[in-house]
Parts: C-alpha cells; structure tokens; sequence
C-alpha cells in the first residue's frame, strides 16, 4: 500500500518537482518549499504565476508578478533569469541548450543560453508557451490559434488558425503535432505535416492539465469525471478515434495528470484532493492518497519512478512513496 508524507502549507501550490531526489512546492504567494532533512523554503518571489521544471539542467523556472524570471536548483541555489519591470510574467518553457521562453502580455521573450534575450510581439496576449522537442523552435497560445517561431532565425512564423481563446499548448514528443487547451471546454490540434486540424471536445469542464504518455503514444488530459486519454499512435493521431476515460468518479472532476515516466500508467489528481494511479491497458487502478481538502493542481514523479510530489490548491501538499 503506498503512503503519504503529507506537508501542510497554506496557499495554492502552482507546481512540484524533485530535485536532486528532493521534492520541491512552488506556492502562488512566491515561496518555494522543500522537504530537504526537514521542511525549508526559498523566498523567490513577490506573488508567483507560473513554474515549470527543467529536467536537463535539474533546475526549477518561475515567473512571477514581479517581472522576474528564476531559477532554483539543487541546495536552493538559485539564479535570476530575466528582470521586465513592472509586468507579470504568466507563462515559462524550457527549450533546448539551456534556452527558455517566457511570456508578458503580448510579447514572448527567449532567453538563449549565453543570456540574449530576443522578443517576439503579438496582437493579442500571449497564453501559454511550449517548445519542439527537436530544433530550436517554440510555440505561442494565443486567440484564435496559435504560432510557432523559429528564433534563433529571421525566418516567418507558421501560423495555426482556430477560433477561439487559446490558453495553453504543447508538441508532441515526436514533434508531429501541436495541441492547445481553450478557454471552452474543448483541445485543439493541429498536424504539422498538412495542417489538418484535431478537434478534441466534450469536456464538461475547462482542460487545465495535460501530460504525454512515455513515448508520446497517449496524450491525458484533465477537466471531466475522468482523466480523458487520446491516442495518437496513428499517423493522424486521434482524429476518428476514441479516448480513454480512466480512473471515472461521477461525483468528481480529475483536475490534474501526470504520466508514469516510462510506463503507460498516469497518475490523476481529483478536485477533491484523491489521487489514483491508472493502467492504460487493463484500467487497473490503484489508490494512491484518500481525498483531502482541495483539488490536486500539481503532481510530478521522481527519476526512480517510485514517489510522486502533489500538490493542491488549498495548500495541502505531499510525497507518495508507491514501495510503501
């Protein structure tokens, strides 16, 4: 039976991660906790909005509504990216030879290796930022679609047309197709090759939360009774096909995923604080942590693959060991 180490802190905890084998809480008030030979934090921020962790570089990259862009390693060590002002950063991407993308307003910022920093404006907001997984070229949610650059050239963007409020995006592994989260219940998709569009909708809920299976063969998604999970195995990836609605609950909603890192297992996070961890082939389930007092809003596994770090928007957070 796994068990839970649970860490109660107060606010909404934005993302996990494990550093060094440590489990790291990023709050929205900007503090960063650890569970490193007892409880420790970092004050990293005035009010943080977003995070998002790089595995190449071990380290943890934070936005903030005080215009700086962090990072945090291993020991707390941490770094000052980037500094804009008086704008709030809303979205960070972690790119390719140290490179990372961060978005205020309108504009996407990256920020290469050696510390240029490039911009690329857009009529609209810039939502959410993702980068390929091979080559230097990243992607912009934005209205009614979404964009993808290649900054390290001159070159013309692509544009991806949708209607609608486009909110977050990510590349599949392979690099074949891009998908957004919108601001109505529904995926967006688009494959690279011929453009041809994914329709993915009837969600009752917003998707807030998406994560790819190990070898990018199955995409989870949160925002309905089920962690909804599309195939895209197939050269046109889900269009045609059926997702599978794993770990179903009717009286609640799975408010965030998190994929097994080389098993296609995915562990779902329910808006009232229960974790289950779910195989795709059988829809075996196991319980991994009892309801608690909020909706699960970030989860990530260790790199062996035997504890998961959550956490929830009311602040109560934790480790599951899966050995027990």
């Amino acid at each position: 039976m796994p068990t839970v180490a649970p860490l109660d802190l107060e606010g909404h905890c934005i993302a996990t991660a494990f550093i060094g084998g440590v489990p790291y809480f990023a709050l929205a008030d900007g503090v960063v906790h650890r569970l490193d030979h007892g409880h420790k934090w970092t004050e990293l921020h005035d009010g943080l909005l977003c995070a998002t962790f790089d595995t190449a570089q071990r380290r943890l990259i934070t936005g903030g509504e005080d215009g700086k862009v962090c990072a945090l390693g291993a020991n707390a060590e941490t770094e000052a990216l980037a500094e804009i002002g008086r704008k709030w950063v809303t979205a960070v991407a972690i790119g390719p030879q140290g490179a990372i993308a961060f978005a205020t307003g309108k504009i996407a910022h990256v920020r290469f290796g050696d510390g240029k920093i490039k911009e690329f404006a857009h009529p609209r907001s810039v939502e959410g930022l993702a980068f390929a997984p091979k080559g230097m070229r990243f992607g912009v949610a934005r209205y009614n679609g979404a964009t993808l650059h290649f900054p390290a050239t001159e070159g013309k963007p692509l544009e991806l047309e949708w209607a609608g409020a486009h909110t977050g995006i990510t590349f599949s592994p392979d690099g074949n197709f891009v998908v957004t989260t919108m601001q109505e219940n529904a995926l967006h998709g688009w494959k690279l090759a011929d453009g041809k569009h994914m329709r993915m909708s009837g969600y009752p809920m917003k998707v807030k939360s998406l994560s790819w299976s190990a070898k990018g063969r199955w995409l989870a998604s949160s925002g309905s009774p089920a962690a909804i999970v599309w195939p895209f195995q197939a050269k046109d990836g889900p269009m045609g096909k059926a997702p599978l609605e794993l770990g179903t609950r009717g009286n609640a909603a799975v408010t965030c995923v998190s994929c097994h890192p080389s098993e296609e297992i995915v562990a779902i996070g329910y808006n009232d604080g229960m974790v289950l961890a779910v195989r795709f082939s059988d829809q075996k389930e196991v319980l991994l942590r009892r309801p608690g007092k909020g909706a699960i809003t970030a989860m990530a596994w260790d790199e062996e693959e035997r504890r998961i770090a959550f956490g929830c928007e009311a602040g109560d957070c934790g480790v599951i060991d899966l050995t027990g």
